[in-house]
């Protein structure tokens, strides 16, 4: 870990229970599976179940937190730096020079932890939209507003 990456905001403590919601409702129809295989007898006990449910385990309580503390951003004075990866290690600043628009989104379990997902559109085709999910709600709006305020100074 680099200085750099000392400085970036982490995102807000209830994305890690979002994430974790999430991976719940996509392991539980594997772990129902695993338990219709165990019931109908088709291999020995245990064989399907046992490993399903250590899997989902894992999926649900480690890894929304590696991937939470593998998250963060920098708001700096003309650029936006978004931070992410576990494996494949992603480091984007966007200047906000290079800002079309921007959108801040909110599902429904989104709007139950009072989260939001800030995504800047940027011009050019490669990359042209950098996601930043798990912010409050009020920090994403906040942070729209200072991103539109500098493109207005910008442009004026």
């Amino acid at each position: 870990m680099d200085d750099t990456e000392d400085t970036l905001t982490p995102l807000h403590p209830n994305h890690v229970k979002l994430m974790r919601v999430i991976a719940l409702l996509v392991a539980v129809p594997f772990v129902i599976a695993s338990l219709v295989l165990e019931v109908s007898r088709v291999l020995p006990v245990g064989f399907f179940v046992v490993p399903v449910v250590l899997v989902a385990a894992f999926l649900v309580i480690r890894v929304p937190l590696r991937r939470y503390h593998a998250r963060g951003y920098d708001m700096g004075g003309d650029r936006l730096r978004v931070v992410r990866g576990i494996l494949f290690h992603s480091d984007t600043v966007v200047p906000f020079g290079r800002i079309q628009h921007i959108d801040v989104d909110q599902g429904p379990l989104q709007r139950f932890y009072g989260l939001a997902t800030l995504t800047v559109h940027t011009a050019g085709t490669h990359n042209a939209s950098v996601h930043l999910p798990g912010l409050a709600n009020e920090d994403a709006a906040a942070m729209r507003e200072t991103i539109r305020a500098h493109i207005r100074r910008e442009t004026i």
